[in-house]
């Protein structure tokens, strides 16, 4: 076994993962950690005074302090939260699918930025961080629009699409920065956050 396999599987700490997003759960997988899934239900609302990367900085610590008990000595917590964010404007999960259509129409043919935070917590210390990237969207017909949400229902996603989905495919002309940060999870920060952790 190598030393990287060791530390990996072996990793000083219980990784918890407070979210259901099968997406979150599918990266974190990925990195070659062990971890079991714990969601936290925290109020998503924000001091509306934020903006930008603050927004996700600030649900990310929420979700963290929402979780169910108190933390272990060997227990790692993760909380992340992911906003889109377009001419100083935030763009949440839609309601409905007017709302839905509404959000695509105004991203659709701009350029927006992804930002994902994450919050480690263990039980003495807490580390924040985010990263951010640019997407830049092809300008929508309605008919693409009401296509994409009748098939991927896209109502559990910031900004109403996913850039894994079939929006992602034919609608995106090119992102800067980590695709897998406008996915849901800044997975190269957080591979080198947990490394630094212990």
């Amino acid at each position: 076994m190598s030393s990287l396999q060791q530390t990996l599987s072996h990793y000083p700490y219980r990784l918890i993962l407070g979210s259901a997003s099968p997406r979150r759960q599918e990266l974190l997988r990925g990195l070659g950690f062990n971890f079991e899934v714990s969601p936290t239900h925290a109020d998503e609302s924000f001091p509306p005074h934020l903006q930008a990367q603050d927004i996700p900085l600030y649900l990310a610590e929420v979700k963290s302090a929402a979780f169910s008990r108190p933390l272990q000595e060997n227990e790692l917590l993760i909380t992340s939260d992911t906003v889109v964010w377009c001419n100083q404007k935030i763009y949440n999960k839609p309601t409905d699918d007017e709302d839905a259509i509404r959000m695509l129409s105004e991203l659709g043919g701009h350029m927006h930025e992804v930002f994902t935070a994450v919050c480690l917590r263990s039980a003495h210390k807490q580390v924040l961080f985010y990263d951010t990237a640019k997407v830049f969207f092809k300008t929508f017909r309605r008919e693409e629009l009401e296509y994409y949400i009748q098939t991927c229902k896209p109502f559990d996603k910031a900004g109403s699409y996913g850039v894994q989905d079939w929006l992602g495919y034919t609608g995106i002309e090119k992102i800067e920065g980590s695709f897998y940060t406008v996915m849901g999870l800044p997975v190269k920060k957080l591979y080198e956050a947990l490394l630094a952790f212990v």
